[in-house]
């Protein structure tokens, strides 16, 4: 199982807290700007009504027979009235001296010229208040007298008016960042969306699949395809290889080591001397160890390097058992062995029949190895409704004292193996093979109880 890869956070989290982050920043902007907006026109409204007041007022100061008369009309103060319940305050003078109204109303249109204005907030009676000073030149008697006239409001109805508009640009905020967090949301899942098809696009591919990559991705993702595909290039450079490395190793390794044997075997035919035919037999002995041990190491090479990529074709394994009797027939004979098959008709499997082949052969070379002169080994194909067997018994001892999980390691052998030209890796193959074929290899004591019973369990197609 591989390891977990470090990992730097989520690259969708990550964006969708900065896309989140931004649409809050947005609301709270347009929250400020939505309230300030609404906060100068209810100002400027309510100047405009405070303005009609003081106008109209105004409008009814006349000068009759030398005297300045003052008819306040009832809509001038009742317009205010109509707008909110806050108190109206108003005051009419003349060169500093109070015609009508409030006398102690705050002064603070002096300096204006005839036909200006002027909007104040000021401090009245303890309550906060809105003032307009409207200023006219009259001629009275000959001479110039400045009118001004002030009107003023409390702001208990303005403020009001303002937390509503509060709440409502408030409410107007937070529905934006709602929208913004859905959209975030989406963005982000969109974003990482080729990514995702990318990532299941080569998983899918099967452990052969070395094509490079050709799907559709957007320029962002170019340069992570390419590098992807001059990485599948490399490796498929590689694998083939490897194969090709295997397959010449194993001819150049055997090949030599036959010749050595059959050239030492002529040899001892020819000697006389005990201690020369006796090292003479050391070395064919050594190098029957050498010959099977690197034919095993590279079939185990081979059997790794195919497992990743199985070449999955129907097998019956009633007729490859059979093929491999025959074929190991005459060795079996040289030792006295009496290898026998019985076989039954079978489903078929779908799996690598090298690699079956292998196991099956490396299985049929222990019990042939192991099992005694003028004893028996019985090679048979049994299925059931989900599985199908291959069983090897041979009468060479068994493993009864002995732990068979530890026996199917590399380089693990028995105790009845000493003397035996052997490697280990026999068993290892065989429960590679079978465990990546989805089956398992079990090893148990033969029925007579004078040897092992090994099964090559598959499941069925």
């Amino acid at each position: 199982m591989s390891e977990p890869l470090p990992t730097s956070g989520s690259l969708r989290r990550r964006l969708t807290l900065q896309l989140v982050g931004s649409g809050a920043i947005l609301a709270t902007v347009l929250f400020f700007v939505v309230l300030g907006f609404a906060r100068d026109v209810a100002q400027q409204t309510h100047d405009s009504i405070l303005l009609a007041s003081a106008t109209s007022i105004m409008d009814s100061v006349s000068v009759q027979a030398d005297e300045v008369t003052v008819d306040i009309p009832y809509a001038a103060l009742s317009m205010l009235g109509n707008v909110s319940d806050d108190r109206v305050f108003y005051r009419v003078s003349m060169r500093g001296q109070v015609l009508t109204g409030y006398q102690d109303l705050p002064n603070s249109g002096q300096n204006l010229r005839s036909g200006q204005s002027a909007f104040d907030t000021l401090s009245y009676k303890g309550d906060s208040i809105r003032m307009v000073n409207l200023s006219r030149r009259l001629s009275l008697n000959g001479a110039p007298a400045d009118i001004l006239i002030s009107v003023a409001q409390t702001r208990e109805g303005q403020a009001a008016q303002l937390a509503q508009l509060s709440r409502s640009a408030l409410q107007l905020g937070l529905g934006f960042f709602l929208v913004a967090t859905i959209l975030a949301i989406w963005t982000a899942q969109s974003s990482i969306r080729p990514l995702k098809q990318l990532t299941a696009a080569v998983s899918r591919r099967g452990p052969k699949d070395l094509r490079p990559v050709k799907r559709p991705v957007p320029s962002e993702m170019i340069p992570l395809v390419l590098s992807l595909n001059q990485f599948i290039a490399r490796l498929r450079v590689s694998l083939t290889r490897s194969e090709d490395f295997i397959a010449e190793a194993a001819h150049r390794v055997r090949t030599p080591l036959a010749t050595v044997r059959t050239q030492a075997e002529i040899t001892l035919r020819r000697v006389e001397k005990p201690e020369n035919r006796a090292s003479l037999r050391e070395m064919i002995r050594a190098i029957d160890e050498s010959s099977r041990a690197a034919g095993q190491l590279l079939d185990h090479a081979m059997v790794t390097f195919r497992i990743d990529s199985l070449e999955r074709k129907a097998i019956d394994l009633t007729e490859l058992s059979n093929e491999l009797v025959d074929r190991l027939q005459p060795i079996a004979e040289l030792k006295d062995i009496n290898l026998h098959f019985t076989g039954y008709s079978c489903p078929e499997i779908t799996g690598d029949a090298i690699l079956v082949q292998n196991a099956v052969r490396n299985i049929l070379d222990n019990a042939i190895k192991y099992s005694p002169a003028d004893s028996a080994i019985q090679v048979s194909t049994r299925h059931s409704d989900s599985t199908i067997a291959i069983q090897v018994e041979d009468e060479a001892g068994g493993f009864a004292d002995m732990d068979t999980d530890a026996l199917t390691q590399r380089f693990t052998r028995g105790e009845n193996a000493v003397g035996t030209v052997g490697s280990g890796l026999g068993l290892t193959i065989a429960r590679e093979v079978v465990e990546a074929h989805g089956g398992t290899l079990l090893i148990e004591t033969s029925k007579s109880g004078t040897g092992a019973c090994v099964s090559l369990c598959f499941p069925l197609a």
